[in-house]
C-alpha cells in the first residue's frame, strides 16, 4: 500500500474512531447522569415526600428541558430515538484501525525475537476477540451477583493482560486488551441491549405488557459498559506512553490501571 494513502487513511479513520467515540461515551453518560437524578427522585418518594417530582428540568444551549422517565413505556406517536449508531461506528473504524495499524503495519508483534510469527499473532488476535465476548457474556448469564461477577470478571481480565504481554508486543497487548474491552461494549448494544428494547416496544406494539425484566437486563449491561469504558480510553491512548506497555510490569501496570478505571467510573457515576 502507498505509504501517503495508507498515512491518510490511517488519520480519516482515526479522527472518525474518536467522534463517533465521543458521542457514544457522551450519550452513555449523560443517560447514566439522568438516571440518577430519577432514582434520587424515587428515593425522595419514597419518604413520604407525595409531592416529590416525576420529572427532571434542565437547561442547555438556550433551551429548556424536562424529562420523564417511564419504568413502563406507553406507546407513543412520536418517532421513538435509538442511540446506536455512535456504538456501532465506534467499532467498526476502531476494529478496521487496529486492523490497519497492528496487523497489516506488523505492530502486533515484536519486531525482533517475536515468540509467534505474524500470522499466528492475527489469529489468536482475533480468536481473543470473538472468545472475549462469549467468556463475558456466559460470566454474566449465570454468575447472580454483581460483586462475585465483578471479580471473576476482573481475574479473567488480569490473565487476559498477562498472556497478551507474553505473545503481543507491549503496544500489541495494551490494544489487543483495549479492542476486547470495546467489542464486549459494542455487543452489550447491538446483542443485548437493543433487542431487549425492541421486544419491549414489539409488546407495546401488540398491545401486551413488556417484560420489564428484560429492561433491568439490559440497564445492567449499560452499567456494565459505564465501568468498561475507562479503561478502554486509557488503552486507546495508552501507545504514546512508553512507561506502561514498555515496563518489564506491563501486564500489572494494565491489570492496576483497570482498577482505576473502575474507580473512577463509580466516581463519575455519582457525580
Amino acid at each position: 500500500m502507498n505509504p501517503h494513502f495508507n498515512e491518510w487513511l490511517e488519520l480519516i479513520v482515526r479522527w472518525v474512531h474518536v467522534f463517533a467515540g465521543i458521542m457514544w461515551v457522551g450519550a452513555t453518560f449523560f443517560f447514566t447522569w439522568l438516571d440518577g437524578r430519577f432514582v434520587e427522585l424515587e428515593k425522595k418518594a419514597g419518604g413520604g415526600d407525595a409531592q416529590a417530582e416525576k420529572h427532571v428540568w434542565m437547561v442547555h444551549s438556550g433551551g429548556f428541558y424536562l424529562v420523564e422517565k417511564q419504568k413502563r413505556p406507553q406507546l407513543m406517536p412520536q418517532m421513538l430515538h435509538w442511540f446506536k449508531w455512535e456504538s456501532g461506528l465506534t467499532w467498526l473504524s476502531g476494529i478496521f484501525l487496529f486492523g490497519l495499524v497492528y496487523y497489516h503495519g506488523g505492530y502486533l508483534i515484536s519486531f525482533e525475537d517475536a515468540p509467534i510469527s505474524k500470522g499466528a499473532a492475527i489469529g489468536l488476535s482475533v480468536g481473543m476477540l470473538l472468545a472475549g465476548w462469549v467468556v463475558y457474556d456466559l460470566l454474566w448469564k449465570i454468575c447472580k451477583s454483581e460483586k462475585l461477577g465483578a471479580v471473576i470478571g476482573y481475574g479473567l481480565i488480569v490473565l487476559t493482560a498477562w498472556f497478551s504481554c507474553r505473545y503481543f508486543s507491549g503496544r500489541g497487548a495494551y490494544l489487543q486488551v483495549g479492542a476486547m474491552l470495546g467489542t464486549i461494549m459494542a455487543a452489550n448494544v447491538w446483542m443485548r441491549i437493543l433487542p431487549a428494547q425492541r421486544r419491549m416496544v414489539a409488546a407495546l406494539t401488540a398491545g401486551r405488557e413488556p417484560d420489564l425484566a428484560e429492561g433491568a437486563r439490559a440497564k445492567a449491561r449499560s452499567t456494565h459498559n459505564t465501568f468498561i469504558v475507562f479503561p478502554v480510553v486509557f488503552l486507546m491512548i495508552s501507545n504514546h506512553y512508553s512507561g506502561t506497555y514498555g515496563s518489564r510490569y506491563n501486564w500489572l501496570i494494565l491489570s492496576a490501571l483497570v482498577l482505576v478505571g473502575w474507580g473512577a467510573a463509580k466516581i463519575v457515576r455519582r457525580a
